[in-house]
């Protein structure tokens, strides 16, 4: 009979076998790794913590600001019945928890196709989603909701009627407050694809599919941010046409 004794430092793993009947003592090591990839449903969200503001800038010239830093220039308060205010204040849009909705909607031309956006958002109160996107799919819309139900539902809202919580783009994500994710939508002939942090979440290709808002999110439309009883912030706001 053998007694093992296991000891774990940083990534190395040392086995140390004790003999009873002669003392003999036998040490081996391996390396241990770990590339097993995020499960299909539950996504690792163990990210190294960002700076409370999150200040820079996705890399290429052809990428275009949406947010001077200082005014809502562009944008307009969306009309969401029981919505809260929405200021600038330190270089953020502060969208103050509403009842139920605050956000706000784009206002100058945007891409209905080929394009990339990235938004830089924090969760500052309450626990629901803090920074729902909706945006074109050529002639239809839909919504990236992180965060929503409850806080940790992540995915697409509607595919063929069913909204965020229930189809095949449904995750489960813990977020964090006062911490900034960056949130990258990728909208395509073929695909919409979506990023938290370098995190891929969404890769639907949407082909025979119906695509849709929620009824609360059509006040988004054609482009638009909103929160959920909840206050959320915005540091950046980007986007890109694909050539």
């Amino acid at each position: 009979m053998k007694l093992v004794i296991s000891l774990n430092l940083i990534i190395i793993s040392f086995l140390i076998c004790i003999n009873p009947a002669n003392g003999e003592i036998t040490i081996t090591n391996k390396v241990q790794t770990n590339s097993t990839p995020p499960s299909a449903l539950t996504v690792n969200t163990s990210i190294p913590e960002t700076p409370k503001q999150s200040v820079n800038s996705p890399i290429g010239i052809d990428w275009k600001p949406m947010f001077d830093g200082s005014s809502l220039a562009g944008w307009k308060i969306t009309e969401f019945p029981g919505h809260s205010n929405v200021l600038v204040k330190e270089h953020l849009i502060i969208l103050e928890a509403g009842n139920d909705l605050t956000g706000i909607t784009w206002t100058n031309p945007f891409p209905k196709m080929n394009y990339e956006v990235i938004i830089d958002a924090a969760r500052l109160d309450s626990s629901d989603f803090f920074c729902g996107i909706t945006f074109p799919v050529g002639d239809s819309y839909c919504s990236f909701i992180p965060g929503g139900w409850g806080g940790h539902v992540v995915g697409i809202s509607s595919i063929n009627g069913s909204d965020a919580s229930q189809n095949e783009t449904t995750k489960s994500m813990s977020f964090k407050k006062d911490r900034f994710y960056r949130f990258k939508i990728k909208v395509t002939e073929e695909k919409i694809e979506a990023w938290i942090d370098n995190i891929k979440f969404v890769d639907l290709v949407y082909k025979d599919r119906m695509l849709s808002t929620r009824l609360e999110m059509e006040y988004s439309k054609p482009f638009g941010i909103a929160s959920w009883r909840t206050t959320g912030a915005i540091s950046n706001i980007w986007f890109r046409i694909i050539k």
